[in-house]
């Protein structure tokens, strides 16, 4: 009888290391960019319902964030909308002997939220670069009302504020920008605020006016548009990324295999944002 049980008790431990193996190999956990997390949630939703056997865990934070977390091995894909600092390879290459693996997957057009009620309609990006600077801190002086400029920003882990820095402020930001965590809260502080401006993800652009955005003093303002993002007419474009330590295996490289198929691009438009190609 105990001969009997302990046999049994085998079989059983077998049987659990066998489903924990499967789970383990089946399970894709993504993190990073909150830019990218409607569009990863898309992506991951319908892709379980054609793989019931495939959990994906999707959760922002922040470039930053994802990609430390890619570096320290607690998520297999690091979502980014900006490119890998040389001080993250840097740390991936020393921690797994690995300069990691870069996929654009989408592109995105970085918008300028404006309030309805602002009369200010485009701006150039001289002028945009120097608002969040703290250089031009009146709305008069860039042709609207007479009151001071508020500005909403992300926080210093996401890739959206390192990428609106290095191609539009190209300086500190102002002290006076109210950092908050996601471009959802931005959005819906310049909805509230008649006075304010923000930026982030054209698609998250609900309840407040794009801002038209001019090259320089002679060129038309542009509105961020499926047509202008695509064809890059729009001054502000910018890709998303996908960051992995190494070349992807199994359901892993399945998944994004799909995501850049015809099928998983499909899907980008229709969230707000547009295909990588």
């Amino acid at each position: 009888m105990k001969t009997t049980k302990i046999k049994l008790v085998a079989v059983l431990l077998v049987v659990m290391a066998i489903g924990f193996s499967f789970t383990s190999l089946n399970k894709i956990t993504v993190k990073g960019s909150d830019t990218m997390v409607i569009l990863s949630q898309k992506w991951a939703e319908v892709y379980m319902q054609k793989h019931p056997g495939t959990t994906i865990q999707v959760t922002g934070g922040g470039s930053g964030v994802g990609i430390a977390a890619l570096i320290n091995g607690s998520t297999d894909i690091a979502n980014s909308s900006r490119p890998m600092k040389s001080s993250e390879v840097e740390k991936l290459k020393a921690r797994y002997s690995t300069l990691g693996v870069e996929i654009p997957c989408a592109k995105d057009g970085l918008s300028v939220y404006l309030n309805k009620a602002n009369g200010v309609s485009e701006l150039t990006i001289k002028q945009i670069g120097q608002i969040f600077a703290g250089k031009i801190t009146n709305w008069k002086e860039v042709g609207g009302i007479d009151a001071n400029i508020r500005l909403y920003g992300r926080e210093s882990s996401s890739g959206t504020f390192a990428f609106f820095k290095d191609n539009v402020v190209k300086t500190d930001y102002s002290p006076s920008c109210q950092t908050l965590p996601g471009t959802a809260a931005i959005v819906n502080a310049v909805k509230k605020d008649k006075l304010g401006i923000g930026y982030g993800g054209a698609a998250y652009a609900e309840g407040v006016k794009d801002c038209k955005v001019k090259k320089d003093d002679k060129s038309p303002g542009i509105a961020p548009t499926a047509e202008t993002i695509k064809n890059k007419t729009y001054p502000i474009t910018r890709y998303l990324y996908m960051y992995l330590k190494s070349r992807p295996t199994g359901e892993t490289k399945a998944f994004i295999d799909w995501i850049l198929s015809a099928e998983g691009q499909k899907i980008i438009t229709s969230v707000g944002y547009f295909p990588v190609k």
